[in-house]
């Protein structure tokens, strides 16, 4: 492995794929992600099947469907001048959109599901998308990069920690044992409940990424001084590792105090008292003994403690986003980690320039 090819290894370890020059969806995306591509593309012969046929007219219409999308593989290959099964090396326009539209005619061609054509073809759309977040920025590397500093930046910030903890307990716990949260657990349907989540982690989501690009800029000049300025991909790129950095941080917070008031919840909320709160004893999914006495976990014990780990992210994110000194260790430690980076890379520009 020459010089270059361990810079731009060692930019992907870090979750900084975009440090690389010359990067592109073409050459460097798409074509990593071709078997996991391949292997959704003949998956997707089953859409030629419907429910309402016999068994053997669903084998033969998925049979079928496999042929077409082999055939529609293998031309492909042939117009773009490449031996019938061979993988290609660059994906580009043409082959994402075989990828989106051939499956997509396979419930025309196989009973005409127009409905189910277009939701293959948006299907199809949204996993490329998500494939060049994955794959195009890093995300897997930024996880683990992330992850192996999770616990030191907690450390770090023990201070705030000790600080907004025992308010937060305080809040979480008036809140625990209120008996509208509990009817509210027991009647919203379970759509309703992923909403609600959904939304309490898109507005926390919203309150760190307001933050983000001016971080990126103060990181910037601080450890990249030595390199030529960074493109606006490359600094979406830090900008992500600093999102999933704190995002982790948050994610912990949330899974402690969710496990605190499951704990909590399996001591203190009895049949009892949930009869009192909801007028139901509630769905019942673990049954266990603890020194002899029964404890139950019920399906409303999970959303209320959900809940409330939410509404602690939430704050979390709050607090990490309002404490000036926070922020400024946080920054520290990440400029001390990825100073090195940006060396390395004003290294490898070097290297290239001089190539």
């Amino acid at each position: 492995m020459n010089e270059l090819a361990l810079y731009e290894r060692r930019f992907r370890s870090a979750g900084l794929p975009l440090f690389i020059e010359d990067y592109s969806a073409r050459e460097d995306v798409f074509t990593r992600a071709a078997p996991f591509l391949a292997l959704v593309f003949l998956g997707e012969m089953l859409g030629a099947v419907q429910l309402d046929w016999s068994l053997a007219a669903n084998v033969a219409a998925a049979l079928g469907g496999l042929a077409v999308l082999l055939a529609a593989f293998g031309l492909l290959n042939r117009l773009r001048q490449r031996p019938f099964w061979s993988f290609p090396e660059e994906v580009g326009r043409v082959e994402l959109s075989a990828f989106v539209l051939v499956p997509a005619m396979l419930p025309l061609i196989f009973g005409g599901q127009v409905e189910s054509a277009l939701v293959t073809a948006a299907a199809n759309g949204v996993l490329l998308l998500a494939v060049y977040a994955v794959v195009g920025y890093g995300l897997m590397s930024i996880v683990r990069w992330a992850s192996r500093r999770l616990l030191t930046q907690l450390r770090s910030s023990l201070d705030l920690l000790g600080r907004a903890l025992p308010l937060l307990l305080v809040f979480a716990n008036v809140l625990f044992l209120t008996a509208e949260l509990w009817q509210s657990a027991r009647t919203m349907p379970t759509a309703f409940a992923v909403l609600l989540v959904a939304l309490l982690a898109l507005v926390g989501a919203a309150f760190l990424v307001t933050r983000v690009p001016r971080e990126v800029r103060a990181l910037e000049e601080e450890a990249g001084a030595a390199g030529p300025p960074l493109t606006t991909q490359q600094r979406l790129n830090v900008g992500l590792v600093m999102l999933v950095s704190q995002g982790l941080q948050i994610a912990l917070v949330g899974l402690a105090v969710f496990a605190f008031f499951v704990t909590l919840g399996v001591l203190m909320v009895n049949d009892t008292v949930r009869e009192q709160f909801m007028g139901s004893s509630g769905h019942v999914l673990v049954r266990l003994e603890l020194f002899g006495e029964p404890v139950q976990i019920t399906r409303e014990l999970l959303r209320v403690s959900g809940g409330i780990a939410i509404f602690s992210g939430l704050y979390w994110a709050v607090a990490v986003l309002t404490d000036a000194s926070y922020r400024e260790e946080f920054l520290d430690d990440l400029t001390r980690e990825m100073s090195e980076t940006f060396k390395a890379r004003a290294e490898y520009l070097a290297l290239r320039g001089s190539a």
